[in-house]
């Protein structure tokens, strides 16, 4: 399991895929961005990786597979993914909004994007992450009392 709180990026159109990764290389701090353009190749490294938790943005639609596919082929080793996503698309058709919901996917940005959007929704995946860690560190009971699960 990786040691830090990675990002996968995957959007099946190499312009927005580098956009989002250079966006995410400008403030990301917190591990490393992998970003892919083929479904098979962002699978292929998170079952190699064994990731745990990750932070995940995903395209909608994949060419004629979808991110919630990619979530379910996954949710065996990244049981948190889909919390843990910001879906991306063109058009937040009330299909999209419903499938979202129905996944428990909290963050989801129409294109064109703004950085800050991905900003705000990147960080408030990773502020859950950074305060359960502080209070692990805090409480030496409620760590013990985890560390039973």
């Amino acid at each position: 399991m990786s040691d830090n709180l990675d990002v996968i990026v995957l959007d099946d159109d190499p312009q927005m895929c580098s956009l989002i990764t250079d966006i995410l290389q400008g403030f990301y701090v917190w591990g490393e961005v992998h970003s892919f353009t083929k479904m098979n190749e962002a699978l292929a490294f998170c079952k190699k990786k064994k990731l745990g938790v990750a932070v995940f943005i995903l395209d909608v639609y994949l060419d004629k597979k979808t991110a919630f596919d990619f979530l379910d082929q996954i949710s065996d080793q990244c049981a948190w993914a889909s919390e843990d996503t910001v879906m991306i698309t063109g058009n937040a058709s009330d299909d999209i909004v419903n499938m979202c919901i129905a996944s428990n996917i909290n963050y989801l940005i129409e294109k064109p994007m703004r950085a800050y959007t991905l900003k705000l929704a990147v960080r408030a995946i990773v502020g859950k992450y950074l305060r359960f860690a502080k209070r692990l560190l805090g409480d030496s009971d409620y760590a013990e009392r985890v560390a039973k699960i």
